[in-house]
């Protein structure tokens, strides 16, 4: 039990003037005696005039400053709850060292936006991600905290869905969450993360959340499909790479086939069976209609559950797909074996769902239009 719990109760109003005076009292013994007393007394008042107010801020401020980290620790946490505390204590409180610091940072409502921007501008990473667990972060404190917190204090402020995020700050949270498995799962199951945003976590990103994805997206409002994808066509770049030698030529291939009409999902099997893998891509693309370089990277990568995303929204039958998987998977260990399990994936997969999912990797085709 602490020494705070331990004193004897005062009667409310009975010796403030006696305590303000006894402030100037030079033995810390008596001085740590005196802040626990001066505690008890500010919330054993049921009144306090504002004068008596700007008392116990002034003073308990003052001894504060003098006492050793258990006790100001213990003051933070005593006084981290309490909606009308002094003010200029909460804010000093706030800024001393993490262990003090913690329980006001996560908790007290009396820190104003300016505040906690003083903080998570000028204190480490202990302070910054105390600060991203509030119940409530602005958009102004929260863009500070993306620019300067490392990847487990950004981790914590993307879990807490009272956290505020611009639409600048989150595409910077998603960017960094793209290159850390950490932060992968704190990223797309983010109440608040924009779609568009959380589509460009797909290729990166474990089975279990590509699956949430999918979810999400069938389960997306139209008009805030179409918000969205209006939201990521003014993102997406266009820099994927460069186009393979033979592009030009089996392009010119595909045309020629499409325009006399036999470009069909068995002639891609044929491209791939043939080792006529650009061709493949190309015409794969077209009938997808998405970009070259998201059919390439699905199929270099062998990206199987993103091939049967495709393949569905293109409504290619399961026959077809289970082939384009054995042909991709050819050199690996049990290539049948694992594609049998992506078919009945595949067979599970809401055509509406892939439909939905491949609008937005359609965004990447439309910026390389223009």
């Amino acid at each position: 039990m602490s020494d705070v719990e331990t004193m004897e109760p005062v009667e409310t109003g009975s010796r403030l003037p006696d305590l303000i005076l006894l402030a100037q009292e030079q033995s810390s013994e008596k001085r740590r005696a005196l802040l626990r007393e001066l505690t008890e007394h500010f919330f054993g008042a049921a009144h306090r005039s504002a004068a008596e107010d700007a008392l116990y801020d002034s003073v308990l401020t003052d001894l504060t400053a003098e006492m050793e980290t258990a006790v100001r620790a213990e003051l933070s946490a005593r006084f981290a709850l309490s909606p009308d505390a002094p003010r200029g204590l909460i804010r000093r409180l706030a800024n001393d060292e993490v262990a003090v610091a913690e329980a006001v940072l996560r908790a007290s409502t009396v820190l104003t936006d300016d505040d906690l921007l003083g903080v998570v501008r000028s204190k480490g990473q202990a302070h910054l991600k105390a600060v991203s667990e509030r119940a409530t972060v602005s958009e102004a404190v929260s863009e500070i905290i993306v620019q300067r917190g490392d990847d487990d204090t950004l981790g914590s402020l993307l879990r807490n869905d009272g956290a505020r995020l611009s639409r600048a700050a989150t595409e910077t949270a998603v960017e960094r969450a793209k290159a850390n498995p950490a932060l992968h799962a704190a990223t797309v199951e983010r109440t608040a993360l924009p779609p568009d945003l959380l589509n460009e976590m797909y290729f990166v990103v474990e089975a279990r959340l590509r699956q949430r994805i999918l979810e999400q997206n069938a389960a997306m409002d139209p008009v805030l499909l179409e918000s969205a994808l209006a939201a990521g066509r003014a993102r997406v770049a266009t820099d994927d790479g460069a186009l393979p030698a033979d592009y030009a030529e089996c392009l010119a291939y595909v045309e020629e086939l499409k325009a006399a009409n036999q470009l069909s999902p068995t002639m891609l099997a044929r491209f791939l069976r043939s080792g006529s893998r650009t061709s493949f891509l190309i015409a794969l693309a077209q009938l997808a209609d998405v970009d070259f370089h998201t059919a390439s990277s699905i199929v270099e990568k062998k990206e199987l559950d993103a091939l049967a995303v495709v393949c569905k929204a293109a409504d290619l039958d399961r026959a077809l797909f289970l082939t384009f998987a054995v042909v991709i998977l050819n050199a690996e260990d049990n290539a049948m074996g694992k594609a049998h399990s992506y078919a009945k994936l595949y067979a599970e997969l809401q055509r509406d769902a892939a439909m939905r999912t491949l609008r937005f990797w359609r965004l990447r085709r439309g910026a390389e239009a223009a």
